[in-house]
């Protein structure tokens, strides 16, 4: 399964009226080995309906990796606070770690860094934030509280994430927010924040962010074995554990969806997201994955896709009535 939790639509391939670059790095090498990483085979493009997609621009391979993506900003659940690293949610077992004042992490190269926000998340009591969140199973929340410590800390600014699409919040989403954000604001505040430093810190700064975390974040489970090994079963379900945490990426956010999608996101060892082939792909054609489980029968997957992300698949295989 792949439990993505976005809500793009599927559109057929339109005009292409703008392009944008993204550069992210590659392992795969068509040529002589250099020292820098070659960009990957791909391009993000402005489609007249379909907004921004992901585009080939040249053949790619079966089970060819695309090319791998950090996060924009993770966090771990709350269930695995004490299982995983506080900053690439790579599974650690308890005291073999670095571990900080609450956090765990799994090396030395993590700990510092996660220093800029972590310095001034420890500064701060998070008890009633986490049981609101706890108690009304909210996980985008502690997203946003990453961003606002990060942003504080000065390690990406306030608009960092501006350029994601955002959901269309309505009065009644915002206002049920606001006991979060209260709770959020006032945890910095008795930490010692300035107002200075919280100037970003309002109510619709907050909402902006969840508009955005909603329909960009991904749940990251994480797979486990070799990378070598999910190669060679390209196109085979990834055998999952429980979800450890959830993530902000800046280009897979621009892949859209297709119940018979030709390219796959799996996470190993930690957060970092690898994209590859399902199948050969033509250059110029979209690249697409699949939010849900694609081994669902079509009225499932639609009825899933209608009510748990908002939109109605019009897909080949789901016109087709596969």
């Amino acid at each position: 399964m792949l439990p993505l939790l976005r809500t793009k639509r599927y559109f057929p391939p339109k005009k292409l009226i703008q392009t944008t670059h993204f550069f992210f790095s590659t392992n795969n090498h068509h040529g002589p080995k250099t020292n820098h990483p070659s960009p990957p085979p791909i391009q993000v493009l402005l489609t007249e309906s379909a907004g921004r997609g992901v585009f080939a621009t040249r053949k790619i391979e079966p089970g060819e990796l695309i090319h791998t993506a950090k996060p924009i900003l993770s966090h771990p659940s709350l269930a695995s606070l004490d299982k995983v690293c506080y900053f690439c949610l790579k599974s650690v077992v308890k005291g073999s770690g670095f571990e900080g004042r609450e956090a765990l992490f799994c090396s030395e190269k993590c700990r510092e860094e996660a220093k800029g926000f972590y310095e001034v998340e420890k500064k701060a009591d998070w008890s009633a934030f986490v049981a609101h969140c706890r108690i009304r199973g909210l996980k985008y929340p502690l997203l946003a509280k990453r961003l606002a410590c990060m942003v504080i800390s000065g390690a990406t600014s306030a608009g960092s994430l501006d350029i994601l699409q955002p959901e269309r919040l309505s009065a009644e989403m915002i206002s049920q927010m606001e006991d979060e954000f209260g709770l959020l604001r006032g945890a910095l505040e008795d930490s010692g924040m300035t107002d200075e430093q919280l100037t970003f810190l309002n109510i619709e700064w907050y909402a902006g962010v969840l508009a955005r975390i909603r329909i960009n974040a991904f749940r990251i489970e994480l797979a486990g074995g070799s990378y070598e090994d999910l190669l060679a079963s390209a196109i085979a379900s990834v055998e999952s554990e429980a979800a450890v945490g959830n993530a902000v990426y800046m280009l897979p956010s621009f892949y859209n969806h297709d119940c018979d999608p030709n390219t796959h996101i799996i996470w190993l060892q930690n957060v970092e997201a690898r994209l590859k082939a399902l199948r050969e792909i033509e250059a110029g054609e979209e690249l697409r994955i699949c939010y849900i489980d694609a081994s669902m029968d079509r009225d499932a997957r639609r009825n899933l896709l209608s009510n748990g992300f908002g939109f109605e698949c019009h897909c080949p295989r789901c016109m087709s009535n596969d």
